[in-house]
């Protein structure tokens, strides 16, 4: 028989700090392991997509003029020119030099699940998330947001994942410089390894939590 998986057990607190009940986590999902292959290769994914990939330069024939002879082949004790275009020379083209190009490629959606519960259960095993019973502000006011982070102690690079985006959270948060909003539906494994801690609503890991199941 296989050894019964420990059940991890994270407080919930309300917007004073205050614990208000406990919440189990599903065994399935949150079993404390970290794959960092996974993550490597989701992270690698990720970048790879986001870029451009607009850089050009021109190469010999690229580049406008050049095209005379600068002097006769033979007899004037010079090395040989074909162009003044020549890689060799001052503004001359580029030889192996950058095309614009697709840098973006798929990978797996296990592999892709599995970065992400590896790097969720890192930052429960680091005590990094705060799980947070209900977010409802009755303004749009970036102060009023800045008090309920001290009241949870929460002051370096912050991922709030919620499950919808309110008027006010998104207009009080947008503002903070060190805070990311971030949809239960979209996060991914690069957005929870740029941030220090998680402040997460219980809705949107229970969301979380079906996602990866």
């Amino acid at each position: 028989m296989k050894p019964k998986k420990e059940t991890i057990v994270l407080p919930v607190i309300d917007i004073s700090g205050k614990e208000v009940e406990k919440v189990e986590l599903d065994p399935r999902v949150f079993d404390g392991r970290v794959s960092k292959g996974s993550i490597y290769r989701t992270v690698h994914n990720y970048l790879a997509n986001k870029r451009s990939g607009t850089a050009s330069t021109k190469n010999r024939g690229e580049v406008s003029g050049g095209g005379k002879k600068p002097w006769r082949q033979k007899g004037t004790g010079r090395a040989r020119v074909g162009s003044i275009r020549t890689p060799l020379w001052r503004h001359g083209g580029v030889t192996f030099g950058p095309h614009p190009r697709d840098f973006s490629y798929s990978l797996p959606k296990k592999i892709k699940k599995l970065a992400l519960r590896s790097v969720l259960n890192n930052r429960i095993l680091d005590k990094d998330m705060v799980v947070l019973n209900v977010l409802v502000l009755e303004n749009y006011k970036t102060k009023s947001f800045v008090k309920i982070l001290k009241k949870i102690k929460l002051k370096d690079k912050i991922l709030l994942v919620i499950n919808s985006f309110s008027e006010n959270v998104m207009l009080s948060v947008r503002n903070i410089p060190n805070i990311q909003l971030v949809d239960s539906k979209s996060v991914n494994a690069y957005d929870v390894l740029r941030s220090k801690k998680i402040l997460i609503i219980k809705d949107a890991l229970h969301t979380i939590t079906e996602r990866l199941k």
